[in-house]
C-alpha cells in the first residue's frame, strides 16, 4: 500500500470544489493541499488571521512572521489577508468556511467528535477546533482508521467531546464514510481491503451502503 497518510489526503482533495473556502487542521489535513485536482483552486483560510494560504514553507526560505495556527511556516498566494483573531472567528462562526479538514482521536456513530485531549496529558488546548466543527458548511475528518489497534470509530466517544453532532464525513485509509441519522455508511472502499476488514476496524455498527464502489 502507499503511504497511508497520502492515500487518505489525495481522496479528501476530492470533496473540495473550485472557490471553495477551507480551514485544513494540523498534521495529516495539510497534505490535503498537495493533492488537488487541476483547476480546482481553494482559498485557504487558518484561524490565527489568514485568508488565502500558500503552501508550507521551503526550508531556509520562511517568513519567520508567516505561520500558521499550528506555528508551522508556511507561504501566502497573490491576494492574501491578514486580520486580526476576532475577524478570522467572525468568519468561521459566520459560516463562511465552506469546509474544515480535521484529525480526530475519535469518531462516533453520532457525529459526535473528540480531538483534542487525552485526559492525563498535557495539551496547549482546543484551539479553533469548536468553532470550526461548528461554523464550517461541511466538517470531513481525515484519520488513520485504528490507533495501534484500537478503535477511533466507535458508538460512543470516551474522550472529552470537541463537539456534539457535527462529522459529516470520515475519510481513512480503509474507505469513505458518510455520517447520516440511520448511523455511519460505507460509501467507498479501498481496494487493498474487504467488508469485513473495515467492519473489524470499527468500534461500532456499520452500514453498507447499496452503491458501494471502490476508492479512487
Amino acid at each position: 500500500m502507499a503511504d497511508i497518510k497520502e492515500i487518505i489526503a489525495s481522496r479528501v482533495a476530492k470533496e473540495l470544489k473550485d472557490g471553495d473556502v477551507v480551514n485544513l487542521g494540523i498534521g495529516l489535513p495539510t497534505m490535503v493541499a498537495n493533492f488537488l485536482p487541476e483547476g480546482v483552486d481553494i482559498i485557504l483560510q487558518s484561524e490565527n488571521g489568514i485568508m488565502g494560504m500558500g503552501a508550507a514553507a521551503v526550508a531556509g526560505a520562511e517568513d519567520v512572521d508567516v505561520v500558521n495556527a499550528g506555528a508551522q511556516y508556511v507561504t501566502v498566494n497573490p491576494g492574501a489577508m491578514f486580520f486580526d483573531s476576532a475577524t478570522s472567528f467572525g468568519i468561521i462562526r459566520g459560516g463562511h468556511v465552506d469546509a474544515t479538514i480535521l484529525g480526530a482521536l475519535e469518531v462516533d456513530q453520532h457525529g459526535n467528535l473528540a480531538n483534542w485531549i487525552v485526559p492525563g496529558k498535557m495539551v496547549p488546548g482546543m484551539g479553533g477546533a469548536m468553532d470550526l466543527v461548528v461554523g464550517a458548511k461541511k466538517v470531513i475528518i481525515a484519520m488513520q482508521h485504528t490507533q495501534k489497534g484500537k478503535h477511533k470509530i466507535l458508538k460512543e466517544c470516551t474522550l472529552p467531546y470537541t463537539a456534539v453532532g457535527v462529522v459529516d464525513m470520515i475519510i481513512t485509509e480503509m474507505g469513505v464514510m458518510e455520517v447520516t441519522p440511520e448511523g455511519i455508511v460505507l460509501t467507498e472502499l479501498h481496494p487493498d481491503f474487504k467488508v469485513e476488514d473495515v467492519k473489524e476496524a470499527t468500534g461500532c455498527e456499520l452500514i453498507i451502503s447499496p452503491d458501494l464502489k471502490p476508492m479512487a
